[in-house]
């Protein structure tokens, strides 16, 4: 088997059009609230729609990856993904546009799929590398979307950015169908086989401390990106909102730059890679509190920070796909769980402390998530080797 250059790249960016489709409405937000007369105090429900349903996609729908064609389910959520964008581009009222976001946001977990997917035609020496360009295309889609967007919404409109986003993920629907081979599986595992299966992962030591590392993980990248803007919009800057969306793409460069961990997860070193690169985390933070006076500072930190966070996903994604090579995409749907939660913990506490003790607070709290994740692989570092998986006859006896 094994996963070409082009089925890559394809994956790649399925991913990063995909989760643009859920931080596509940020740059665009005021303009959003003018048009559709939706006051300030309610603009946060515009970014928490897709947010949520997201969140149930990946209980209810990722699962289904270990059931079914993964091919015609890639392609199947694509363009439904397309329809909520598309309705999002027409609404006429607040409340049409967040049913277009939330139905985005809910099957824009093709993004596990694909994930998923990835590993499975993938070989084994080759797994962390390919998860590290795959998921690459998560981390443009994240902070990409912001610059990308913004420079849409000043062509055609906020609505105009969202017609593109329909029309790609169509067009990808359909490279999807014509380039990536049929998913043939033997078994024929049930709906409710497979969630259970997804609820006994919570009962493992592997799953749990790797989901628990990407909570606070994601916590702290949440402080950083739902909060960035705040001093960097504030003196002695004053950035405007196209300045301080260049940030998405310096934090782009160091996630980028972290593809190289999937090649040291290969090698067995994913264990490793993750406790330095949660060190790194932690020491990047000192660096982005200097906003009051400092860019290049925060320039820096930025950089750090992304590489960290990336390498410890590729990280933690390789170990769990290679933990459980019979139901990849129950494993990354759950791990994601940790992720969403985290992520939402970031921005939810982020404003909070920065409003009583400003960039510093916010800083601190930062760096305080990263060392809960330190102390979690601390506490759990034996190598993987020595955990345990059931008997090979009792794999194969698995529903899954």
């Amino acid at each position: 088997m094994g996963l070409t250059t082009g089925r890559k790249m394809l994956f790649a960016a399925v991913c990063a059009v995909a989760v643009a489709s859920i931080y596509a409405a940020q740059p665009v937000l005021a303009r959003i609230g003018r048009d559709l007369g939706v006051p300030d105090a309610r603009l946060g429900w515009v970014v928490s729609a897709g947010q949520l349903g997201y969140l149930v996609g990946l209980a209810v729908l990722v699962p289904l990856g270990d059931m079914i064609d993964r091919r015609r389910l890639l392609a199947g959520h694509l363009v439904l993904t397309a329809a909520g964008a598309a309705l999002a581009a027409t609404a006429a009222h607040a409340w049409v546009l967040l049913a277009g976001l939330a139905l985005a946001g809910l099957f824009a977990v093709v993004v596990q799929t694909t994930v998923a997917y990835a590993a499975v035609l993938s070989t084994p020496e080759e797994r962390g590398r390919n998860l590290g360009v795959v998921t690459s295309g998560v981390v443009l889609g994240i902070l990409g979307a912001r610059v990308v967007v913004g420079a849409l919404a000043a062509l055609w409109g906020w609505r105009g950015a969202y017609a593109v986003l329909a029309v790609l993920l169509v067009v990808l629907a359909c490279l999807v169908l014509r380039m990536l081979p049929p998913d043939t599986r033997s078994g024929h595992a049930t709906y409710r086989q497979v969630l259970s299966s997804l609820g006994g992962l919570f009962r493992e030591s592997l799953f749990l401390s790797r989901g628990l590392i990407a909570f606070f993980l994601f916590a702290s990248f949440g402080t950083l990106w739902s909060g960035l803007a705040l001093p960097l919009a504030a003196a002695p800057w004053h950035l405007s909102t196209a300045q301080i969306g260049l940030f998405g793409l310096v934090g782009l460069a160091g996630a980028l730059g972290a593809a190289r961990a999937g090649r040291w997860a290969d090698g067995g070193s994913a264990s490793a890679v993750t406790g330095g690169a949660l060190v790194l985390l932690a020491l990047s933070w000192p660096a982005v509190g200097q906003a009051s006076w400092s860019l290049w500072l925060v320039v820096l930190g930025v950089v750090v920070l992304d590489f960290a966070v990336q390498a410890v996903h590729v990280s933690n994604q390789h170990l769990l796909t290679m933990a459980h090579p019979d139901r990849t995409s129950s494993v990354v749907g759950g791990y994601m769980l940790f992720y969403s939660l985290g992520s939402a913990l970031g921005a939810a506490t982020t404003t909070t402390v920065f409003a009583r003790a400003g960039w510093a607070g916010s800083s601190i709290l930062g760096a305080a998530f990263a060392v809960c994740a330190f102390a979690v692989w601390a506490v759990d570092r034996r190598p993987v080797a020595a955990r345990r998986l059931p008997p090979c006859d009792e794999r194969q006896a698995s529903p899954l």
